[in-house]
């Protein structure tokens, strides 16, 4: 067995933890220097892509190998934009356009973009199959529910960002789509008669050559009944690397999330990730310090001492982590795309539903817009700008813009704003409202007292015949809402 302090530094080799701050904190530096894989970026840590070009300078000037991940899905799922909304739409939105050649392209165009903030993995794009339409924290993330459309994106995504030197990889393994719990929060059971179709957009991106796989906390009774995936053997090695042949890193999602954690603590569960497969851990979303960083090394290295982990197993994964570290240093110059991409693809994905012969749209008079909010899940930063208010009073100035969030869409309050709206159009933006009974109620309301009203869907629409006009946008990134907002004066 390796001496104490080899081992210590074998357990960082696998380790990519957060941290606080837009420069590297002390410790982060020493740990690049003694040996730690590499970081993984928040929206904390970002003001913008040059910012983040000097901080990852600064990481490789202490570590030429380090890995530098992020959460970029684009879409809802953003981090470089986070202060502005995302410039590209989401996935949902790439498979309501189904042209797989504008999928890739968008893919290079965010890989160009991220290779040039010195970021090396991006942990993109979702390859789950979103079958369950009230899952609270896929979709519109997921390419779509059809397993073969989601297979065919998510190869087009992986080209595209792997073309432009930057790291894909494929999430949430083996399948986060047929859910109704975050696994943030607890931990969700895959359905056996749902695990084939899950299963097929992992086996495209493996044949498309992606150079990274995210385990999902997730029970998979159909292999393992008894431990989530990021914990099973019989899931991340005998499932993804013998069945489905996948010879990449295997990297966790956040360890800390509860679905692992809570069972075995933050350093235990990263243990037992490695002992089952697994090659890299993401650690520090929600708990970004140096003591849990030195925990969850310390319980590896705990591990291999009382035999829990097998220190070939460590050593293997830290072969894997210096190997794509290595692929990412050697690999291609981006090429730059056209910067209109992301708005040429959100413009595509509009879908607009008309249930009167009135002349509704477009509107040439200044309207008043609602815009019903909802709390969203903890992968989508809760100040991640949204809605068609600010793009439409730039094209209609004079436009007044009401955001309510549940709990403030009363009875009274409905009442006023109605009342408020006399003689002018009125705009009724909501998100996934089909999941949220008070975003239902709020919008039964306003119809029921304006029937002209123009309704717009940001979310997943359940239903298209709500609103004298219904448009659909498929996401609500900054390009989505101007898309919608063209759309309602006649601009598009």
């Amino acid at each position: 067995m390796l001496k104490s302090g080899d081992l210590l530094c074998l357990a960082d080799a696998v380790l990519l933890p957060g941290f606080e701050g837009r420069t590297p904190p002390d410790w982060v530096r020493r740990r690049l220097g003694e040996g730690l894989a590499g970081v993984v970026l928040f929206t904390r840590n970002i003001t913008g892509p040059a910012q983040v070009a000097e901080l990852t300078a600064a990481l490789r000037a202490e570590n030429p190998a380090v890995l530098v991940g992020i959460d970029e899905e684009s879409g809802e799922v953003t981090r470089l934009e986070v202060a502005t909304g995302s410039s590209r739409p989401g996935a949902h939105a790439l498979g309501v356009v189904d042209d797989v050649t504008l999928t890739e392209a968008l893919a290079r165009d965010l890989g160009g973009e991220l290779a040039a903030a010195g970021i090396t993995i991006d942990f993109a794009p979702s390859a789950d199959v979103n079958s369950n339409p009230d899952n609270p924290v896929i979709g519109l993330r997921s390419f779509g529910a059809d397993a073969a459309l989601v297979s065919r994106h998510t190869r087009a995504f992986v080209r595209g960002l792997q073309s432009a030197g930057v790291a894909a990889c494929a999430k949430h393994f083996p399948g986060h789509g047929d859910t109704s719990m975050d696994s943030h929060h607890g931990l969700p059971v895959v359905a056996t008669d749902g695990i084939e179709s899950a299963l097929t957009p992992f086996r495209a991106a493996i044949r498309e050559g992606v150079k990274a796989v995210m385990t999902g906390h997730l029970l998979v009774p159909a292999y393992d009944a008894v431990l989530p995936a990021t914990l099973s053997p019989k899931v991340l090695t005998g499932l993804l690397r013998e069945e489905l042949g996948f010879d990449g890193l295997i990297v966790t999602d956040g360890i800390e999330m509860t679905a692992v954690s809570g069972a075995y603590g933050i350093g235990g569960a990263a243990a037992r990730a490695i002992a089952a497969g697994a090659d890299a851990i993401c650690v520090g979303g929600e708990h970004a310090d140096e003591a849990t960083a030195v925990e969850v090394r310390d319980a590896i290295a705990e591990a291999v001492r009382t035999g829990l982990l097998p220190e070939e197993r460590l050593a293997d994964a830290a072969r894997r982590v210096g190997e794509l570290a290595a692929w990412t240093a050697s690999a291609g110059a981006p090429v730059p795309e056209d910067g209109y991409l992301g708005l040429t693809a959100a413009r595509r994905a509009i879908r607009v539903t008309r249930r009167t012969n009135a002349p509704v749209l477009p509107l040439t008079a200044a309207p008043h817009v609602v815009e019903l909010t909802p709390e969203m899940n903890l992968a989508i930063d809760k100040n991640t700008p949204w809605g068609v208010g600010e793009p439409l009073a730039e094209l209609l100035p004079g436009t007044a813009v009401t955001r309510l969030a549940a709990g403030e869409a009363t009875g009274a309050v409905i009442e006023r704003l109605i009342a408020g709206a006399d003689g002018r159009p009125l705009v009724v933006v909501v998100r996934d409202a089909h999941r949220h009974p008070w975003q239902s109620e709020a919008l039964r309301h306003l119809l029921s007292a304006r029937p002209d009203t123009v309704v717009v869907e940001m979310g997943l629409p359940a239903r298209s015949d709500l609103g004298a006009v219904h448009i659909a946008t498929y996401g609500s990134a900054r390009v989505c809402g101007q898309a919608a907002a063209e759309v309602i004066t006649g601009t598009l």
